[in-house]
């Protein structure tokens, strides 16, 4: 659905998009992340053909949004970061002013939009003025605006920007039921909602991609020891000499003065030590609360990778 090859975007001074290549799949959820100023918004302004590329090739279902611009604007519903919509028409009137310049025909045209209010949630402020809605409801607008012409590619810029928690589970919600008749290309600064939307992600840095896979096989690939918790009682000098002891572990951590002390592990991902390490506890009479192993979040992955080369930070 998606095919950019040797795309790079230049402003005097700077690079902002340098020489990316990567490929969406039609029917992928693919989640677009990166530092602010990495080239994520000009990349997907290019991608809608708002924006023109200085170098490379950008095609949407085959059509070059350079040469095809026409053809590739058809295929795309595009939500940019801040929604610029119409403040004093009616939501209705709006979505119908939309649909007429993206080419519903007139005969769907009232079909389509009752679909699209529907799926967005918006049936209850169709005659309401959009200035005066909420930032919630008018982002609901926007996204209905993305969809009333039946895109086979949805571009969205962070979606759920100034939204409540409330509000962002809905989005998240919808876009998730859009997946099965449309390819989606998702930027968020809100990583928990891409490792429960998005089936891969492609990270960029600097205008460079610098990771492209699913959720969990970038985890493993990052996770060269397991952070493994157990709380035991037991004597508590005892318990970490022996904790201390089990092949693969780097390190242990203690916290607790009382009965009950909790253990942190630093241990060899590859050689898994919660079977030994239950087995010791149990062989010492010492009695095993909590046994869990932390997985490495989406976030701990980005941090790593877009601030491993700068000072002061480790990865």
């Amino acid at each position: 659905m998606i095919e950019v090859a040797h795309l790079t975007k230049r402003y005097p001074g700077r690079v902002a998009v340098d020489d990316i290549s990567f490929r969406v799949n039609a029917g992928e959820i693919v989640g677009f992340l990166g530092p602010n100023g990495a080239g994520k918004s000009t990349t997907m302004r290019i991608l809608a053909g708002y924006l023109p590329a200085t170098g490379g090739i950008a095609r949407i279902a085959g059509f070059d949004v350079a040469t095809e611009s026409n053809e590739a604007r058809r295929r795309i519903g595009y939500l940019p970061e801040n929604c610029p919509l119409y403040g004093e028409m009616r939501v209705d009137e709006y979505l119908r002013f939309r649909a007429r310049l993206k080419g519903v025909p007139h005969s769907k045209l009232k079909a389509r939009i009752g679909e699209v209010k529907e799926r967005c949630g918006i049936n209850d402020v169709g005659n309401r003025i959009i200035a005066h809605l909420s930032k919630g409801y008018r982002q609901r607008v926007g996204l209905a605006e993305s969809l009333v012409h039946e895109p086979e590619l949805l571009i969205l810029d962070e979606p759920t920007i100034g939204l409540d928690p409330n509000q962002i589970r809905l989005v998240r919600s919808l876009i998730t039921s859009l997946a099965d008749k449309h390819t989606i290309l998702l930027s968020t600064h809100i990583l928990s909602e891409v490792e429960m939307t998005c089936r891969r992600v492609l990270i960029i840095d600097k205008g460079r991609i610098i990771a492209s896979d699913t959720p969990d096989r970038l985890r493993r690939r990052m996770e060269g020891e397991a952070t493994i918790t157990a709380e035991v009682r037991g004597p508590q000098a005892d318990v970490l000499n022996a904790l201390r002891a089990l092949p693969g572990v780097s390190e242990v951590l203690a916290e607790g003065a009382d009965a009950w002390t909790r253990f942190t592990l630093r241990a060899n991902r590859e050689q898994d030590v919660r079977a030994a390490l239950f087995e010791t506890i149990a062989t010492n009479g010492w009695v095993l609360r909590e046994l869990h192993q932390e997985a490495a979040t989406l976030e701990d992955i980005f941090v790593s990778l877009t601030q491993a080369d700068k000072p002061g930070v480790r990865s």
